[in-house]
């Protein structure tokens, strides 16, 4: 905003809103939710006042403060606030496939249609396209990494849940080495290069963990907790699995961060689901799921404790995740019945917000 501006950071609260009491002495608060462009005299020192526009100006920065003449407000710049939007549509609607990439380069492969297909989808951003199809039809497999390098560890393929791995190149699938143990349902995060894949079925369900470093898995720290439909995000050094269905099936609203090393047990969803989310192991996303009904809730994750947030347009579960950052997420499909629909998450940078006054 350059000279149009004054900065005034120190005055957004931690939710974002701006602590109007911190007017006083220069506008009072009972001038602040109803003054003219006359008030603006005294407000500041030299070279520091606010200025007047006929509109909001863009872009701006968190904490940037202007007086609008059209509506005769005082407005500032705080802190963005998230919302779905709508998406293309998948091609082929289905649930229980694998979710890569990031919102606006993103691929969905495998699921249920129902049975299990072999269908891999490419979105830009805008729309889905068909491209190569995996090695074999699979859902419930753990998507890792991006558009143009990924992975596919486990899932179910007739007739039971397997150990297979498959590489995809931006072009093609390609099998590689399997798993160490069957396994699908479960979590899994990182690159084509560097990953982890962790929790899901069949068993109690699994707590087991295992590495991948390019070209072969190994099994290392356990989970806290076994459980199968759990989202995870991060990288395989810092990562994040958070709810999940435990025996019974039970929705489960537990967290756990990993290390590199070993699993922690950190502050629990607000709501219990078997979810899918996105992000990173430090900012994450929870999206939609099942509670014992389908929900469309979405929560975010800031390192210490989760929030709830806007709600998504559609309530479901067993759809596709992508998304690398907590501000840009997307999911894809689902059930039930099954769905093509695509949503996508976005938190910007910033959002323009009325002074009102204590």
């Amino acid at each position: 905003m350059g000279t149009i501006k004054q900065n005034y950071a120190n005055n957004i609260t931690s939710g974002g809103d701006f602590d109007a009491t911190k007017l006083d002495g220069t506008i009072s608060n009972a001038n602040v939710n109803n003054t003219t462009v006359g008030s603006l005299t005294t407000f500041g020192t030299a070279g520091t006042g606010v200025v007047s526009v006929a509109s909001d100006p863009s872009p701006t920065s968190i904490g940037d403060v202007w007086f609008n003449t059209t509506v005769n407000k005082f407005r500032y710049s705080g802190a963005g606030v998230g919302s779905w939007a709508t998406g293309g549509s998948l091609n082929d609607g289905r649930s229980q496939l694998a979710g890569i990439g990031t919102q606006t380069a993103a691929l969905g492969a495998g699921g249920d249609t129902p049975g299990e297909t072999a269908n891999n989808e490419s979105y830009d951003g805008t729309s889905w396209t068909e491209v190569n199809n995996l090695a074999a039809a699979t859902r419930l497999g753990q998507g890792i990494g991006l558009q143009t390098a990924a992975l596919m560890a486990g899932g179910y393929q007739p007739p039971g849940y397997q150990s297979k791995n498959e590489s995809w190149d931006g072009t093609n699938w390609t099998e590689t080495t399997n798993l160490n143990s069957n396994k699908g349902a479960g979590g899994g995060c990182g690159t084509q290069t560097a990953a982890i894949a962790f929790a899901g079925v069949p068993g109690g369900p699994m707590r087991t963990n295992e590495l991948w470093d390019g070209s072969s898995w190994t099994e290392v720290g356990d989970l806290n907790s076994g459980r199968r439909h759990v989202a995870g995000v991060g990288i395989s050094t810092a990562a994040l699995a958070y709810g999940g269905d435990k025996p019974s099936p039970s929705p489960g609203a537990l967290t756990e961060v990993w290390d590199g090393t070993s699993w922690t047990e950190v502050a629990d969803l607000n709501t219990a689901r078997s979810t899918l989310g996105w992000g990173v192991y430090n900012l994450a996303g929870a999206s939609l799921g099942h509670t014992g009904s389908y929900v469309n809730n979405t929560e975010l994750w800031d390192g210490t404790s989760w929030t709830e947030v806007a709600d998504s347009a559609t309530s479901r579960k067993e759809g596709g995740t992508s998304g690398t950052v907590q501000s840009a997420g997307l999911y894809f499909g689902g059930e039930s019945p099954l769905k093509a629909d695509t949503e996508e998450w976005t938190i910007p940078d910033t959002a323009t917000k009325t002074v009102t006054a204590a």
